[in-house]
């Protein structure tokens, strides 16, 4: 017997992760609060060169980071802008023009949660969807301290009272949730 087995400790996968959504090729896509591109990579992948992922952050050098690694992957299908997703038309994107929007590990970092998930049910395509990835309450032995992170039934309860229902969970590794919203 492999023991090493019993103690396999799983982090987000992206491409895991993104298996597990009807994401196709041709759509569009952001990335909010996309830091070094871990989510925005993969998604690229996936919607392919007739689809568009739109990397969005507040900070320059993720940004730059995202351009990089693209570059070097071949990948030309990633639009970098910087956006404040806290604040409204933060992202710049037009009303109604998204098949999904990805927000990993984003909403515990800002103080505005509920302008987040506004800005992002507002450019989602009717049917249009969200994934929401964060990090679980239950285990603190790694990641931010408890006080930062986004509960689950919180988390819910904001999104429904924005406007979106729960499509389905997800697998996302042992230290974080994931949630499908539906516009």
């Amino acid at each position: 017997m492999n023991n090493s087995s019993i103690f396999e400790i799983k982090f987000i996968n992206p491409e895991a992760v993104l298996k597990q959504l009807d994401i196709s090729k041709g759509m569009q896509a952001a990335d909010f609060g996309c830091g070094a591109g871990y989510f925005s990579l993969a998604l690229a992948k996936v919607v392919a060169e007739d689809g568009i992922v739109f990397a969005l952050d507040i900070l320059p050098e993720k940004l730059e980071r995202v351009r990089s690694q693209a570059k070097n992957s071949g990948i030309n299908n990633i639009v970098t802008k910087r956006a404040n997703l806290e604040l409204e038309y933060g992202s710049q994107l037009p009303d109604k023009s998204l098949d999904w929007v990805i927000i990993k590990d984003m909403l515990y970092q800002n103080v505005k949660k509920e302008k987040i998930i506004i800005e992002a049910e507002r450019v989602l395509k009717d049917d249009g969807k969200i994934l929401i990835v964060e990090w679980k309450t239950e285990d603190v032995s790694i990641g931010p301290e408890k006080k930062l992170r986004v509960d689950k039934e919180d988390l819910i309860d904001l999104a429904q009272k924005n406007k979106l229902g729960v499509f389905k969970e997800i697998e996302a590794g042992d230290f974080h949730y994931g949630i499908v919203f539906i516009k």
